[in-house]
């Protein structure tokens, strides 16, 4: 009896270290300014001059906060998106620089409630830039996209961290000028 005490005493501190330290670590929860910046000559051949990526939070475990612009969807399920800083995105506008769009796939359909929609992925990020067609209310872009995220936790947000306010672009501000002199 006394060594199957002493052998209890023995296991249960050494299993309570383990049980509290999984190798789980919180995500990092970044804004979209942290997606700006690069550290390595590397981000300027991946990427457009206009645009570098932030190579170093590849790989990384991350939580960021954005609007989804489904492009692989079947009514309200979707199965792919962008993840955008900004909402309003049409065919006539610049898109968002790839530093500042994340392609998510999604292993499980996620149920959208409309485009647009305010979300936070957690997930791993890969600095990767992917070109995606996106039909449009009002025609077809192609928007490429700096990073990549696959199997991600997904859920409702309710504000978005980091981001800068949408460039405007006015088709018919030539007027403008003219009419002003």
């Amino acid at each position: 009896m006394h060594k199957l005490l002493t052998l209890l005493v023995f296991v249960v501190p050494a299993a309570l270290p383990a049980t509290a330290n999984s190798g789980t670590t919180s995500p990092l929860e970044i804004g979209w300014n942290d997606l700006r910046s690069a550290d390595s000559p590397a981000a300027q051949a991946a990427a457009n001059a206009s645009a570098t990526l932030s190579w170093n939070l590849d790989g990384k475990t991350i939580q960021l906060a954005g609007y989804a612009l489904p492009s692989d969807r079947e009514g309200d399920l979707v199965y792919q998106f962008l993840l955008i800083p900004w909402t309003g995105l049409c065919s006539h506008m610049p898109p968002p620089p790839p530093n500042q769009a994340v392609l998510i796939t999604l292993k499980t359909p996620y149920r959208l409630s409309e485009t647009y929609e305010t979300v936070s992925v957690t997930g791993v990020l890969k600095p990767d830039v992917e070109k995606t067609q996106l039909f449009l209310l009002d025609g077809m872009s192609v928007i490429e996209s700096g990073y990549t995220m696959s199997s991600v936790e997904i859920a409702p947000a309710d504000k978005v961290i980091g981001a800068e306010p949408q460039p405007r672009s006015n088709p018919w501000s030539f007027v403008r000028k003219k009419a002003g002199g």
